[in-house]
C-alpha cells in the first residue's frame, strides 16, 4: 500500500475536511483519507500512481488547493486570512450605509440593491461556493443556512423593489442590511478563527534536513569527495569531523569522537564512540574525527523513522469538530424544513407574503452566526491570556482534551531538568580546584565550561599552560590530568579502593565523574550533572493533587533518570528509550487513558505528535516545537498547570456560548415562525430577526471577553 500526503488550503471548517474525505474514498484506488483541518494536511493509502492524478484532480473540483510545500500553505493561508479581513471590511461598511439609508427613509432602492449585491455576492462569495459543493456532496453545513438565509432575504429585497405594489404595506420592507450583516458577522467569525490559528503558526521543517545536504566520502584512491548526502549508498564509507553533523546511519571504521547524540536519545552529556560502534544520523561530532561505514540508505535512517513516525501520528489524530460543525447535518435540513413548513402553513391560511417573511426570519435568525463565534472568539481570548502567562498555544483544540486528563508524561532532560551540565559537588582543594578551573576556562567543552563556570571565582584569567584535549579521554597538561578513569590508568596514576568506593557511589546516584590527578597522584573528583528545574517538584505534587500521574519518559540512562523521579516523587519511570520506543510508549498508556507529553527534542517529535496533548519547551529543538500543541515561552513547568486551568476556563466558556446560542434558536426560531402571531399579534420581520441574530453573536463575544481578565 502507498501512501502519500498533501498539503491542502481553502479549508474554512471541519466539514471541509470531511467532504474532501468522503469524495476521497469515492474514487477507485483510494483506500484511506485522512484529513487534518487543523494542520491542513491530508494523508491517503493508494494502489497506483494514477490514483494520485485522479484525487488531486477531485480536490481542485471541490474548490480547495493543493500546495506544494509547508511554505507554500503558510503563504496560502496567509492570503485567506488577508482575503477575511478585507472582505469584513467591506461588508461592515456596506452594512452601516445601508442601515442608515433605511433609517433615513430615502428613496434609493436600487442603490441599496447595488451595495447589497456587493456585499452578500463578492463578501460572501466563499460562503456561497462551499454551500454549493456542500449541497452536490449532500454533507450540510453553516454555509448552506448562510446562503439560504442571505440569498432569500436579498431576493425577497428585490422583489418588494419591482413589485412594491404587489405586497401588503405592512410587510413591504427591503432588508438589503439584514442580509450584508449576516455576511459581517460570520466573516468576522472567520477572520478570528484563522487568526487564532495563524498566530502560533510556523513553518514544519522536515525532519530530513538536520542531516547535512553534504557528505564526503573516502574514494578507492584515498581522497576525500564531497557528494549530495541523499546519494550515500550502504558500504560508502563517511568522513565526519569535529564540529560537523553525521550525515547517515553506520558504523565507525577508524578514529574515534565525543558525540553529542541529544537528537537521537536525550543524553545530556556527549558520548564517546568508536571503532565498531554504532552512529546516527543528525548527531553532532563535538570532538574527534571518524571514519563511518554507511549502513543504511539516506530514507531508512533513524532520522527518516522519526519523520515516517510523525506523519503517522498526524494522520491518527482526529480533527476536533466544535460542536456546531458536529450536528450541522441535523440543524440545518431542520431548519430549512421549518422555513418551508413555516411558508405553506401561511399560505394555506391565505396569507403568503407574511409566510415568505416568516420563513426568511426563520433562516436569518438561526443563521448560527453565535454558533459560529462560540468557539472561536472564546479560543482567542484563551490564546490571549495564554500570552499574558508566556504560554504560546499553537493548536487551540488542545485545550479540550485537558478534560480528563490522566497521564503526565516528561522529558528529563531540558524539561524536568535545566538541560545545562552543571557541578554538584567537588572533594578538590581550594589550590587544586583554581588549577583545574583555570585550565577549563581555556577549553570549549560543555564539561570544562561548567567547571569554569562552578568555580569562576576561582579562575586565574591570566593563566597559561599548554594542554592537549584527548576525545574520550579528558584534558592532559603540564603535570595535570582532568577526566575519566581511562586518562588516569594510562598515564600510570591510580586510585586507591577507598575513593573508589566513594566515587561508585557518586555514579551509583547518577552523576558524571570527572577525575583529577596533579603531579602524578589521584586529586580528588568533580561530580556533575544536570540540575532539576527549582519549580518541578511543586509542579508534580500539584499534578498528583489532581489525580494526574507523572511519567518520566527519557532517553537518558537509569541511574539518572531514577534518581531525577526519586527526588520528585515520580513512581512510574521509562529510560534509556529511544524515538520508536517514547512513541510506542505514549500510544500504550494512551490506552489507558489522555495523555500530555512535555518535552523539548528532536527526538521528542513523533512522541509529541502521537500525545492527545504536546507541549514543548521554547529552548527546546525548531522540530519539537512545530509538532507541539503549546508551547512554554519561559521554559518553566508552571506553564503546564496554567495551561490546565485554562482550558477548564476556556472550556467553561465555549460551553457556555454554544449553550446560549442553541438556547437562543429554540426560542427565537418559534417566534420567527410567527407563533405569537395568532394569539398576541407579535410578528418578527427580517430586520429585527438581523437584530436578533446580532445581538445574540454580541452576547457570545462579550461573555468570551471575560476570559481575558479571569486568573490561572
Amino acid at each position: 500500500m502507498n501512501k502519500i500526503e498533501l498539503k491542502i488550503s481553502g479549508m474554512s471548517c471541519v466539514n471541509c475536511a470531511n467532504s474532501i474525505a468522503k469524495s476521497a474514498l469515492k474514487i477507485p484506488g483510494i483506500k484511506s483519507a485522512n484529513i487534518d483541518f487543523n494542520t491542513h494536511c491530508g494523508v491517503f493509502e493508494y494502489d497506483k500512481e494514477d490514483n494520485i492524478q485522479a484525487l488531486k484532480d477531485k480536490i481542485i473540483k471541490l474548490g480547495f488547493s493543493i500546495q506544494s510545500s509547508q511554505s507554500d500553505l503558510e503563504i496560502a493561508q496567509k492570503k485567506e486570512l488577508k482575503s477575511y479581513q478585507n472582505k469584513f471590511i467591506i461588508s461592515i461598511i456596506i452594512s452601516m450605509i445601508l442601515m442608515w439609508i433605511e433609517m433615513s427613509q430615502y428613496d434609493l432602492a436600487w442603490l441599496m440593491a447595488i451595495l447589497a449585491a456587493i456585499g452578500v455576492f463578492y463578501c460572501g462569495f466563499g460562503f456561497y461556493w462551499h454551500a454549493i459543493k456542500s449541497l452536490k456532496e449532500q454533507n450540510y453545513d453553516m454555509n448552506v443556512l448562510i446562503f439560504l438565509g442571505t440569498f432569500c432575504a436579498f431576493c425577497y429585497s428585490i422583489f418588494a423593489t419591482i413589485f412594491n405594489s404587489y405586497i401588503p404595506l405592512n410587510l413591504n420592507y427591503l432588508y438589503f442590511s439584514g442580509a450584508t450583516m449576516i455576511i459581517s458577522f460570520v466573516l468576522l467569525g472567520r477572520y478570528l478563527e484563522s487568526k487564532a490559528k495563524a498566530m502560533a503558526s510556523s513553518h514544519l521543517k522536515a525532519l530530513i534536513d538536520l542531516s547535512p545536504a553534504k557528505a564526503f566520502i573516502i574514494t578507492s584512491d584515498g581522497s576525500a569527495k564531497e557528494i549530495v548526502a541523499s546519494k550515500l549508498k550502504i558500504g560508502d564509507i563517511v568522513l565526519v569531523k569535529t564540529g560537523s553533523i553525521i550525515p547517515c546511519d553506520g558504523v565507525i571504521e577508524n578514529g574515534g569522537a565525543e558525540i553529542d547524540t541529544s537528537a537521537i536519545n536525550g543524553e545530556s552529556l556527549p558520548v564517546y564512540r568508536s571503532i565498531a560502534q554504532e552512529v546516527y544520523s543528525g548527531t553532532l561530532v563535538c570532538n574527534g574525527h571518524i571514519l563511518i561505514r554507511v549502513t543504511k540508505s539516506p530514507n531508512s535512517t533513524l532520522l527518516a523513522q522519526i519523520l515516517e513516525l510523525i506523519q503517522t501520528a498526524a494522520s491518527k489524530k482526529l480533527a476536533i469538530s466544535k460542536l456546531a460543525d458536529k450536528i450541522a447535518n441535523i440543524f440545518v435540513p431542520s431548519i430549512v424544513a421549518i422555513a418551508v413548513a413555516t411558508f405553506y402553513i401561511w399560505a394555506i391560511m391565505g396569507m403568503p407574503f407574511q409566510g415568505a417573511l416568516s420563513a426568511i426570519c426563520v433562516l436569518i435568525i438561526s443563521c448560527p452566526c453565535a454558533l459560529g463565534l462560540a468557539t472561536p472568539i472564546a479560543i482567542v481570548c484563551a490564546i490571549s491570556l495564554a500570552l499574558k502567562h508566556s504560554i504560546l498555544i499553537k493548536n487551540p483544540a488542545a485545550l479540550e482534551q485537558f478534560s480528563n486528563l490522566k497521564f503526565a508524561v516528561f522529558d528529563k532532560t531540558g524539561t524536568i531538568t535545566t538541560g545545562d551540565i552543571s557541578v554538584i559537588e567537588t572533594n578538590l582543594n581550594k589550590e587544586s580546584l583554581s588549577l583545574v578551573a583555570s585550565i577549563s576556562s581555556l577549553n570549549s567543552h560543555p564539561i570544562s565550561k561548567a567547571i569554569a563556570q562552578y568555580a569562576k571565582e576561582l579562575v586565574d584569567t591570566k593563566f597559561q599552560a599548554k594542554f592537549e584535549y584527548i576525545s574520550g579521554l579528558g584534558i592532559k597538561g603540564d603535570n595535570i590530568l582532568i577526566g575519566n578513569e581511562r586518562l588516569l590508568s594510562l598515564n600510570s596514576v591510580f586510585i586507591d579502593e577507598n575513593n573508589k568506593a566513594i566515587i561508585e557511589q557518586k555514579i551509583e546516584v547518577g552523576y558524571g565523574i570527572v577525575l583529577v590527578a596533579i603531579g602524578g597522584e589521584f586529586s580528588g573528583y568533580i561530580a556533575i550533572s544536570d540540575t532539576i528545574k527549582p519549580e518541578a517538584k511543586e509542579i508534580i505534587d500539584t499534578l498528583k493533587s489532581q489525580n494526574i500521574t507523572p511519567v518520566i519518559l527519557s532517553g537518558d540512562n537509569q541511574k539518572i533518570s531514577n534518581e531525577v523521579a526519586k527526588k520528585l516523587g515520580i513512581e512510574m519511570v521509562y529510560s534509556e528509550v529511544l524515538p520508536q520506543q517514547k512513541y510506542e510508549i505514549i500510544e500504550r498508556l494512551k490506552e489507558s487513558g489522555k495523555v500530555a507529553f512535555i518535552a523539548d527534542g528532536i527526538n521528542d517529535a513523533a512522541a509529541l505528535k502521537s500525545a492527545d496533548i504536546s507541549i514543548a519547551m521554547n529552548s527546546g529543538s525548531d522540530l519539537a516545537k512545530n509538532s507541539a500543541d503549546i508551547i512554554l515561552m519561559q521554559n518553566n513547568l508552571n506553564g503546564v498547570i496554567k495551561s490546565i486551568n485554562l482550558a477548564k476556563k476556556s472550556s467553561d466558556t465555549i460551553k457556555q456560548n454554544l449553550i446560549w446560542a442553541f438556547g437562543y434558536n429554540a426560542i427565537c426560531i418559534p417566534i420567527a415562525a410567527g407563533v405569537l402571531e395568532p394569539s398576541f399579534g407579535i410578528h418578527l420581520t427580517p430586520m429585527w430577526a438581523a437584530f436578533a441574530m446580532s445581538l445574540s453573536s454580541i452576547s457570545v463575544v462579550l461573555n468570551s471577553l471575560r476570559l481575558k481578565l479571569s486568573k490561572i
